[in-house]
């Protein structure tokens, strides 16, 4: 089965990040995402056994709730060759990341590259590339939030997107 950790966004901003991907859809070939999570570690295909493993290793961590923000809007790799548009998250993420990392370092190699956002929309093509960088650069309204738990989330591939399935919560302190 194909497996993720992720933190769910509150359902009051995922109207604004369907704004945020309306502004974006104008600007070329893009296929948006339709659902909203921040993914803290993408696990891949793995087996029963390794999901119970995992399940078991993250609930060993401990960490405290914490505040969070959406913020900034990017593109992967860079502004001069978009191919994904993607939100940023600032808070203590990367802190919950590297517990996770840590806690399943026997099972799967660290993410060295680990940058926490949302997709957006993956981009085919671009019809205006300066339209596209002042959209990439524009400010956005503040989004803040308590992060309160992480999730263990299956990921079931069909011919109208992923299929996500909750397999565990996780709660912070």
């Amino acid at each position: 089965m194909r497996m993720f950790i992720a933190i769910e966004i509150p359902e009051q901003y995922k109207e604004k990040i369907k704004e945020m991907q309306k502004e974006f859809s104008k600007l070329g070939n893009i296929t948006m995402t339709k659902e909203y999570h921040f993914t803290l570690k993408f696990l891949g295909e793995i087996t029963e056994q390794q999901a119970e493993k995992v399940r078991e290793e993250l609930r060993k961590i401990k960490m405290k709730k914490f505040e969070a923000s959406l913020e900034g809007i990017g593109a992967f790799p860079d502004h001069n060759y978009i191919r994904v548009i993607w939100v940023g998250l600032k808070g203590r993420v990367d802190e919950l990341q590297q517990k996770i990392d840590s806690q399943l370092k026997e099972m799967f190699p660290r993410d060295n590259r680990f940058k926490a956002h949302i997709t957006l929309g993956r981009v085919k093509s671009v019809k205006d590339k300066q339209t596209m960088k002042e959209k990439l650069n524009m400010k956005m309204e503040e989004m803040k939030f308590e992060v309160k738990e992480f999730k263990l989330i299956k990921s079931t591939l069909s011919p109208e997107g992923p299929i996500y399935e909750t397999i565990e919560i996780y709660h912070l302190e």
